[in-house]
């Protein structure tokens, strides 16, 4: 079996973040969201690996690499444009063969892995294996219809009308039977090769197509809700460990404080992990924050929110549910009479309580 993961989509929900990153590659707990789909397809003893990759390739690759850090080979597989998921599975045809594979989106996150998952599918061989979840608005997602046997008897893509509230979550496993049907799509309407087309080609032509219901936890990390949601779930297995410099400060629960960060004079309540080389001083941080690598906090207050790399708050109170990017300069407005300025990026988003 092998593994196409896809990390080419241009992250329109993450922007302005997601200009200057991919966004499979924004950390959660301080570690990227593609590591752990990559670190979950090792553990079910799958080893080869095609990433599909568009405009972000060059960041993408030079994350992973050739995937030797993760007990896996990757080959790189360029997309011209982010086409659907059938697309990605038409130009990756050469790759996968007739082999056998999951297909994993790079973005998405499954609690508990896919071992489980992986080994159904090779000892029952059905053409395809969908995971499903209960959403409150399935109008988001392709939606799979079930009889009353449980059998899939109907999939859609985003549809207006849902028949269910069972949303195909990020995970799909399916035999070499995908490339015949992806080979007879059309364009949905939004212009895209839809994978829920292809499943239910396999399905109008009597193929096995089973079901799995998931019953722990996933979600597509497509906006800033979802991110700090995963962000707050990955932080509560947190192992609590002080390896930097901490003096004259109050940790309280399940801190991680990563080798050359300091904090000084400062109270932090976890979970909460503090990146490498990071100065926290005269400061509260709060439950569920991760602050990456090189960070410069200093008398703020912040919580359940992550913050990249070389980012730096000084003097701000108070900060909750928020995402700061790489390099980022957070200060206090001058007080002078009661106006706001402002220098945005496109797509930008601003709260503002006046």
């Amino acid at each position: 079996m092998k593994a196409l993961v896809l990390a080419g989509g241009s992250g329109t929900r993450l922007r302005p973040i997601t200009h200057t990153r991919a966004k499979q590659l924004v950390p959660v707990a301080n570690k990227p969201v593609l590591f752990y789909g990559l670190e979950s397809i090792a553990s079910a003893g799958v080893s080869e690996v095609g990433i599909v990759v568009g405009d972000t390739h060059a960041e993408i690759e030079a994350a992973v690499g050739d995937g030797s850090a993760f007990g896996l080979r990757v080959t790189y597989l360029r997309q011209e444009a982010p086409l659907g998921l059938a697309h990605a599975v038409l130009i990756a045809r050469d790759y996968l063969g007739d082999d056998d594979f999951v297909m994993y989106l790079g973005d998405n996150f499954i609690v508990g892995g896919i071992d489980g998952l992986v080994e159904r599918f090779r000892s029952r061989r059905p053409s395809a294996q969908i995971l499903l979840t209960r959403v409150s608005d399935p109008s988001q997602f392709g939606v799979a219809e079930l009889d009353g046997r449980g059998r899939v008897v109907g999939l859609e893509e985003k549809p207006r009308t849902p028949k269910s509230d069972l949303a195909l979550a990020g995970v799909y496993l399916f035999g070499p039977e995908i490339h015949e049907a992806v080979a007879e799509l059309k364009p949905s309407w939004r212009g895209e090769l839809e994978i829920t087309d292809a499943i239910q080609w396999l399905i109008d032509s009597g193929r096995a197509v089973e079901p799995t219901l998931i019953s722990g936890y996933w979600k597509d990390t497509g906006n800033v809700a979802d991110m700090l949601e995963v962000n707050r779930l990955v932080l509560e297995s947190l192992e609590t460990r002080s390896d930097g410099d901490v003096h004259d400060s109050e940790l309280i629960g399940r801190v991680a404080v990563e080798p050359g960060a300091t904090v000084r004079r400062s109270r932090i309540v976890g979970p909460v992990v503090v990146g490498a080389g990071t100065l926290i001083s005269d400061s509260y941080i709060g439950p569920f924050t991760s602050i990456a690598g090189d960070c410069r906090i200093t008398g703020s207050e912040i919580e359940y929110s992550i913050v990249l790399a070389r980012a730096s708050i000084d003097g701000v109170r108070r900060i909750e549910a928020s995402l700061i990017g790489h390099d980022v300069e957070v200060t206090p407005a001058p007080n002078t009479p009661r106006a706001h300025r402002l220098v945005l990026g496109d797509h930008s988003k601003v709260q503002i309580s006046s």
